[in-house]
Formats: C-alpha cells, sequence, structure tokens
C-alpha cells in the first residue's frame, strides 16, 4: 500500500471522522514534539504506512486523508521527552489507541513490549523500552455512525416510578437456552424477547449495564487463567465492548437500545471514568500515558514519577485539565446523542470530584455537567465514595443527581441480621433519607435503595456466609470486604437443614420487600430475584464463569422467588404511596384527621422518643395514609390512594401487634406475609382494626385498607383544581 495523501484537516471534533468523502484525524496532546498517524491492513498484522502528522491547533495534531473509510485500522506514535521524574513517558516504539476511537479490531495480546520502561528497572524507569508493541495491540478503527434510528424515543420513565436492574451483559445472558447459542452473551441476547418478557415481568423500567466501555483483562489475571469480568478497567471511552458482539459492536448496541427502548426499558450505563487500565508507573503504555501523561493523569507533584490513586486501581484521571473534562463530557454526550442511552452511573465518583485534594461537591466536573444542555437532562447516578480521605461522600451530591445509598444498604441489612438499636435509622431510611438529601432540595428519589449489588455478596449469598470465601480469585482470599454485615442463619453455606432453609427464604423475602417499598428508587442486583449464588465470592471480578452467571433454570424455590419479587413490584407500581415525590411531613391533613406517615409500637400506638433510643428495639410499624400524598397528577388533581401499614419484626421470636384504626374503612387487608413461603396469602385476609396479630420472627407484613368511596368524590377536590380542568377540557388539552 502506497502512503495515502494527506491533508491539512480540522483540529475538531477530535477522533477519526468519516465524512462521506474522507476520514479526518485529530489528537490531542499538549507536550507532545511530533505525531505520527500509523495505518494497518485488514487484519491489523501489518503496519502498511506511516503519516506524520505536521499540523497542530490548540495542541490537537490533525490531519484529512481524502482516501480512508470506515474499516481502516489506525494507531498513533506519539514523540516527545522521556522523562518521568518531569511526567513524561513519551514512547514511539509503543502503538497507541486513540481516545476517542469509536471501535477497536483485535484484543491486548501481553507482551513485555506493551511496557515503556525497561525490565528490572524499579526505581527510576529512566530508560525507556525500545520494543516495538505494535502486534500485541489492538487497532483502532473508522466507523461509519449511520444507522436507522426510525421513531425511536426515550422511555423518559420518571425517577419515581423507576425501577432499575443492574445486569451484565455477559452474565445476565449467557446461559439462557431460550437465546440462540450465538447471541448468549451478547448485546443481541437483550433483544431477544425471552430476555424483555423476563424483565416486563419483573417491572423493570431500566437496565444498568456493568461497564462495556472497551477495557483491558490485565496482565496478572490472564497469566492465572482469569479476566477482568466485570469490566471497570477501561482503555476507550467511545467504544463498545467487542467481546460482547458478533461482528459490529457499534450497530449491535445501538438495536439492542433500540429494542428495549420499543419495550419501554431505559439503558443506564456503569461508566469508569475515575481511572484507566494503564494502571499505576509500572502499568503498561497503551494510550493516555504515552499521548501526553502529565495531561490525562493526576501525578504527586513531590514525585510526577507517581500517580495520585484515589481509586485503588493506580491511578487518577486528572480533571483539573480541561482536555480530560473535555474527553469524559464528549464521551457522555456521544453515548445519549449517537448511542441513545438514558443515563449513566458514574463508578467512584467521588474521584471525579476531587480539585486539589478534597472532594469537592461544587467542583468543575459537577458544574459543567449541570450547563450542559444534553448531559444534564440524563438519569445521574453516583456511587458516592472513592478510596480516598474523605471519599466518602453519601448524601452530599447536588441537586440533578441521584446516589447509590450506601447508608440504606448498610443499616437494612444490619437490622435484619438481628442488630439492635437501629429502628431510628431504619425509619429514616425507609422513608427516603431525608436527612441526606432533602437539605440540598433533592427529592425521595435520590435514593437508589440497594442490598446487594455486582460487589460484595449476592442476596443469597448475604444470608448464608458469615465470610467471604474468595479462594478462586488466587488472592489467598485477601481481596474483597471483610465487614459484609451478613449472616447465615446457623450453618456456613450449603445445607440440607429444612429450617435453615426456609429461614434464609424469610430473610431474602424480608430484605427485598423492604427495598421494593421504601421511598426511593429500588435497584435489584442481576439475578437476586431467583436466588444466584456466588458460593461466597464477594468479589468475583475475575470470574467469568458460570459462578457469575445468571441460571436460567427455576425450579420451584427459584420460581416462587421470582413470583413474589414480581408481585412487589407490580405492587409499588400501582400505589403511589411507595413512591412518593416529596418527602414526608410527618404532620395531619388540614382536616386534622390524618398523618402522611405515623410510626407505631407494637400496640399500635405512636412510637414515643424514648422507644426510639432503646437498644433493644427490632420491631418497628409504618402507617402510610393514602389521602395524605399531598401530591398532584398531570391534570392537577389531587392523587388518593389506599392506606398502608407495615410491621417489621427483626427479632428471632415473634411479637405481638395491634392493628392500628384506618380513618378509610373497617379492615385491613394483607398483601404481603414473608412468613409465608410464598410470601403473600393464597386467601384473602382481613383484620378489623384492633385486632391483635402474632408476627413471627424475622418476618415482616404488608396490610392495605382501601379508601372509602367518598374520598374520590369531587367535593374532596379543591374548587381551583375542576375549574383548571375544565378550562383543559375547552382547549382540547385532556
Amino acid at each position: 500500500m502506497r502512503t495515502p495523501t494527506a491533508w491539512p484537516g480540522r483540529h475538531c471534533p477530535l477522533g477519526a471522522t468519516w465524512d462521506g468523502e474522507g476520514v479526518n484525524f485529530a489528537l490531542f496532546s499538549e507536550h507532545a514534539e511530533r505525531v505520527e498517524l500509523c495505518l494497518f491492513d485488514a487484519r491489523g498484522r501489518k503496519e502498511v504506512a506511516r503519516i506524520d502528522v505536521r499540523e497542530q491547533t490548540e495542541h490537537v495534531w490533525h490531519c484529512y486523508l481524502p482516501e480512508a473509510r470506515p474499516g481502516w485500522l489506525y494507531g498513533y506514535r506519539v514523540y516527545g521527552p522521556y522523562n518521568p521524574q518531569a511526567g513524561h513517558r513519551f514512547n514511539p516504539n509503543k502503538l497507541l489507541l486513540d481516545p476517542y476511537a469509536k471501535a477497536f479490531a483485535g484484543r491486548i495480546n501481553w507482551h513485555d513490549a506493551h511496557f515503556g520502561y525497561r525490565l528490572g528497572n524499579v526505581r527510576g524507569d529512566l530508560l525507556p523500552d525500545r520494543r516495538n508493541s505494535a502486534s500485541h495491540m489492538p487497532k483502532c478503527q473508522v466507523i461509519d455512525p449511520a444507522f436507522s434510528w426510525g421513531d425511536d424515543r426515550p422511555p423518559n420513565t420518571p425517577w419515581h416510578e423507576t425501577v432499575i436492574y443492574e445486569a451484565h451483559v455477559r452474565g445476565f445472558t449467557q446461559l439462557n437456552p431460550q437465546v440462540p447459542e450465538a447471541q448468549r452473551g451478547k448485546y443481541a441476547a437483550l433483544t431477544h424477547a425471552s430476555v424483555i418478557d423476563y424483565l416486563k415481568r419483573l417491572g423493570v423500567t431500566a437496565v444498568e449495564l456493568m461497564p462495556v466501555h472497551t477495557g483491558v483483562d490485565d496482565r496478572f489475571l490472564v497469566e492465572k487463567g482469569l479476566r477482568n469480568y466485570w469490566g471497570y478497567n477501561s482503555i476507550g471511552y467511545f467504544a463498545p465492548e467487542s467481546q460482547y458482539a458478533m461482528s459490529q459492536p457499534d450497530r449491535e448496541f445501538k438495536t439492542m437500545v433500540k429494542t428495549l427502548h420499543s419495550a419501554g426499558i431505559e439503558i443506564i450505563l456503569d461508566v469508569v471514568y475515575n481511572h484507566t487500565a494503564e494502571g499505576n508507573h509500572a502499568g503498561p503504555t497503551l494510550s493516555f500515558r504515552g499521548i501526553d501523561n502529565a495531561a490525562y493523569y493526576r501525578l504527586i507533584e513531590a514525585d510526577r514519577r507517581y500517580y495520585m490513586d484515589y481509586t485503588g486501581c493506580g491511578n487518577t484521571l486528572n480533571m483539573q485539565h480541561p482536555r480530560v473534562l473535555q474527553l469524559i463530557m464528549d464521551s457522555l454526550r456521544y453515548w445519549i446523542t449517537e448511542m441513545h442511552v438514558d443515563g449513566f452511573r458514574f463508578d467512584l465518583a467521588s474521584a471525579l470530584a476531587r480539585e486539589l485534594h478534597a472532594v469537592d461537591r461544587l467542583g468543575a466536573f459537577f458544574d459543567i455537567i449541570h450547563q450542559d444542555p444534553i448531559i444534564s437532562r440524563a438519569k445521574l447516578i453516583a456511587e458516592p465514595w472513592d478510596l480516598g480521605e474523605g471519599g466518602y461522600q453519601v448524601g452530599q451530591f447536588p441537586g440533578g443527581w441521584t446516589e447509590w445509598n450506601g447508608k440504606y444498604r448498610d443499616v437494612i441489612r444490619a437490622f435484619w441480621k438481628g442488630d439492635g438499636g437501629l429502628i431510628g435509622e431504619v425509619a429514616s431510611r425507609l422513608s427516603g433519607s431525608s436527612d441526606l438529601y432533602g437539605h440540598s432540595g433533592r427529592r425521595p428519589y435520590a435514593s437508589i435503595n440497594f442490598v446487594a449489588a455486582h460487589d460484595g455478596f449476592t442476596l443469597r449469598d448475604l444470608v448464608s456466609y458469615n465470610h467471604k470465601h474468595n479462594e478462586a480469585n488466587g488472592e489467598d482470599n485477601r481481596d474483597g470486604d471483610n465487614h459484609n454485615l451478613s449472616w447465615n442463619c446457623g450453618v456456613e453455606g450449603p445445607t440440607d437443614d429444612p429450617e435453615i432453609k426456609a429461614l434464609r427464604a424469610r430473610q431474602v423475602r424480608n430484605l427485598l420487600t423492604t427495598m421494593c417499598l421504601s421511598q426511593g428508587v429500588p435497584m435489584l442486583s442481576g439475578g437476586d430475584e431467583v436466588g444466584r449464588t456466588q458460593q461466597g465470592n464477594n468479589n468475583a471480578y475475575c470470574q467469568d464463569s458460570p459462578l457469575s452467571w445468571t441460571d436460567w433454570t427455576l425450579d420451584e424455590e427459584r420460581s416462587q422467588l421470582f413470583d413474589f419479587v414480581c408481585e412487589l413490584t407490580r405492587l409499588r407500581a400501582a400505589h403511589p404511596v411507595f413512591r412518593r415525590r416529596n418527602f414526608f411531613r410527618g404532620r395531619a391533613t388540614p382536616d386534622g384527621e390524618v398523618h402522611d406517615i405515623r410510626w407505631l409500637d407494637t400496640s399500635g400506638a405512636e412510637m414515643t422518643e424514648a422507644q426510639w433510643h432503646q437498644g433493644f428495639a427490632r420491631c418497628l410499624g409504618v402507617y402510610l395514609a393514602g389521602n395524605a400524598l399531598d401530591e398532584r397528577d398531570a391534570r392537577g388533581l389531587p392523587i388518593v390512594d389506599n392506606d398502608f401499614l407495615i410491621l417489621l419484626n427483626a427479632h428471632h421470636e415473634p411479637r405481638v401487634f395491634t392493628l392500628p384504626p384506618s380513618p378509610a374503612t373497617a379492615h385491613w387487608t394483607l398483601r404481603i406475609d414473608t412468613h409465608l413461603a410464598s410470601g403473600k396469602p393464597m386467601l384473602e385476609k382481613t383484620l378489623a382494626p384492633g385486632a391483635i396479630l402474632t408476627l413471627e420472627g424475622r418476618s415482616m407484613v404488608v396490610f392495605e385498607s382501601p379508601p372509602a368511596a367518598a374520598l374520590f368524590s369531587a367535593s374532596n377536590v379543591p374548587e381551583v383544581a375542576i375549574k383548571a380542568t375544565k378550562r383543559k377540557r375547552k382547549r382540547g388539552m385532556d
């Protein structure tokens, strides 16, 4: 192949951009002295041309190749000083990936040539390694972004109606026998009718996909026969991971999004902008490090050979640099505008907020997102912690953000484990965590409520193991968290004891019921609805095997649990009292008779101040008044719901409760009873106010009291609302 003609091109947009006639290439490097664009044959094995990129505008090196077409493979070699003490690690012997590449061909084949320094030089890394890494590297690929989206529209599910399902593309579908074998574990599997029906039955409105940005399997894992299964090791922030595609990752990802949207299901991406796969100072040179190490990474000023590590992964992206901020913002906009995703969950989001050292809740990252007309409208979820000092920031993110509520997870686990003295905080978490989110003007749905996620025990393992069992990871069980707030119910791991098995199943129902009926947004961890187990492994990040995959063969027990979760999400969806848009006020309605929420002791009376502080307390009653929502529908009419009574007993012995009166009707109807194997009564059971109920140990019940018909009469609708409705009807708006 002869060297293609190169024109000056443009400095924006960054990356490789096909315009229908040729391709523009643009790469940012502030400290580079020279840049070469390297072209490869169709198989990516042979370097067929090098083009000296001579044009430079605002530290962006650019050129235009009129002969280039979609499918062309390329990479860069960047020249500059190799001076680690000054933060520079340029090495033109290393082929570098374009940070803005939209697709990659091939995967990394680990070799010593990936490392920019000579082996054995353990201190200064002063001598660059001369070996060419190109034959061991994946190649960037030019894409044609054209795609027929048709009438695709985002579902725009309101936050208070959202139910999130955290899933791994491969792990969720790999064992589904109804999906064609070639599609299992791929984006295409998520478009299969069996998968969509499954999600719809579960009441899922949004799938939160674990990382799908192109990532790297760490060398130390590959050498042990493992891989970075979770994917929190990104190297390409614009390219869908190719291992989840059959041939064309970008098109197959778009098809997945379009199909799920047509089913009313949103897509949220788990994104890792806090660090990259290049690791610490001893890591490989794959992209950012060789393009401009001093610009892309946070370096220790006292010795710029080393990296600030707020992530535990060796490096932290430099959010203080405007081009790094641009990289992240451009990536987010790309996934919204070109790939049509609906939101993002930001891994270790506190690392993104650090200005100098401390976490700054009004940092540049937040400022830019809040003023961006595209990103600010997406669903934004923070994992509100990192591993640095002061990194635990639950409740401290600004308006417009929701958060994984780690405090919710911890107290609900501890409560059902049987720890005493927690009912005060349990009440706060059940009612939407206003103590965390109310001060910043946020709503109850700022709290993403979960009791299990990808990181840690599965829900089944949470009630089956006291200790982690991570031996399969090859780190002598040293990895993973030791503080799990788990309880094995008397036996560590699998057991045939019917009493222990029944208790574990009941504990799972308790945790799921609490989560689904708490104010906020419930998040299911994929497979928990069918009792998925990782055999006690609480850090299965490297386990791409049935240990991590969802088993779709359902026996009677697993089917029963699935049906129970479906019942919980149906109950939540049907009743706005469980998904309030505003925090409880804890006060009476204007008629002075009904409080929006009441906290009850076992006698049915209001909790006293002293009772909240009893260390032995493990029981709580919650009364939710359906005619005190203080909310209106789209037409401005008051929203009225049934009354609900939730009774929780985390004690190991039964407790006697007296049912309180309901102003709505003269009876309470039992809807959920976690002591039952099915979780719900087979026959309707009603009790009168004042009735005595024996609530079994480690169980909870949910009663419903439908409102009287008068509550729905026009006389109960404010006159201003009636007049407004009449005006809308005259204008044809109703």
